[in-house]
């Protein structure tokens, strides 16, 4: 059986037209990543990272080319079935925490797992696994304070604990400590790949960071549209 590539980006542009002109922000960007690898894309702003993030992480269509998650072309699935498989297989950790202020820090880690609940996963299981990843980011102490009582390191704890809460295989970080001072930047960047490497996820990050890109196993460098890796 022929080995099948966790994640494969083949030959995707984007295009954004506007009233009075079209935009290619991306042109022709491809490569293959395997289960347990990683991949810094960097890049000045305005190269369509964030972008490129966007389109892997099914939040937005290329305008060609091609996106296989699992050997799945994810948007050849309807709603809700694409959302369904967003939520099960891809995690995601932004610049801005987006914890919801009235819940608490266990609270937020556990949503993810009730937009679409796992036929093999009781809400007890759920909660057991949120409890283990706030043990193993740190948090365990925290898990009924609200997110306005945490620091901005813990929030982004937090953050990463609720995306892998429902052990997706794949992880994409947009500026994941691009809100953090450089000694909690540090931490939380040690965190994020211990985490990646004990759960063994496709992990995607996109960072203005040079400190965080030496730490992925390859790196790719966005410039008009065009990826390249140094």
């Amino acid at each position: 059986m022929a080995h099948e590539t966790a994640l494969r980006v083949d030959s995707v542009y984007k295009e954004f037209t506007t009233p009075h002109q079209r935009v290619e922000v991306l042109r022709g960007v491809g490569f293959d990543l395997d289960r347990g690898e990683s991949l810094a894309i960097t890049g000045p702003s305005g190269s369509g990272k964030s972008t490129l993030l966007h389109l892997i992480g099914t939040l937005d269509r290329p305008t060609s080319g091609t996106i296989r998650i699992d050997g799945q072309d994810p948007f050849a699935l309807r709603e809700p079935e694409l959302a369904r498989f967003r939520n099960r297989t891809i995690g995601f950790v932004f610049q801005d925490h987006h914890l919801l202020p009235q819940y608490s820090v266990l609270d937020n880690v556990l949503l993810p797992t009730l937009a679409f609940p796992h036929p093999e996963r009781s809400p007890a299981a759920a909660k057991e696994r949120a409890r283990e990843l706030l043990d193993r980011v740190g948090l365990s102490g925290r898990l009924e304070h609200r997110p306005a009582e945490l620091s901005g390191g813990e929030r982004q704890r937090v953050a990463v604990a609720r995306a892998l809460v429902n052990a997706p295989g794949l992880l994409l970080c947009d500026e994941p400590t691009g809100s953090l001072d450089q000694a909690t930047a540090r931490s939380v960047s040690t965190l994020l790949f211990e985490l990646h490497q004990a759960e063994k996820t496709v992990l995607v990050i996109v960072t203005h960071s040079l400190e965080l890109a030496a730490m992925a196993a390859r790196r790719v460098e966005l410039r008009e549209g065009t990826c390249s890796e140094p």
